[in-house]
């Protein structure tokens, strides 16, 4: 599992840098402004999922799986619902990573 880092995007903008996505997985900071961007330039869609950890009453709370069409790039927010509490970091994992690049940035709220 690679640790993606998060890049923080000033008021005037920023460019952003993409990473390719770990078979294995990836993990990322959470929080307020907090966005996982996907892009997929794949010919076939990918499913992304992040891991939400913890229970209610429990019953574990089902993980989130965002479809990345193909040719598509989207924007995930990784709010504080998806952070592991032994790692203080959000798991995501990839149906594929063929064609699939990411980065995380922190914007101002």
């Amino acid at each position: 599992m690679a640790a993606l880092a998060t890049s923080v995007v000033p008021l005037d903008g920023a460019t952003v840098t993409y990473t390719a996505a770990t078979l294995a997985g990836d993990d990322c900071a959470t929080g307020a402004g907090v966005l996982l961007l996907v892009k997929n330039d794949d010919v076939a869609s990918h499913t992304v999922t992040l891991v939400t950890p913890g229970t209610v009453n429990g019953l574990a709370i089902a993980d989130r799986p965002i479809v990345v069409a193909a040719g598509a790039e989207v924007a995930i927010p990784v709010t504080t619902d998806y952070r592991a509490p032994s790692t203080g970091r959000a798991s995501i994992t990839y149906d594929a990573v063929t064609s699939v690049t990411v980065a995380v940035i922190r914007v101002p709220v």
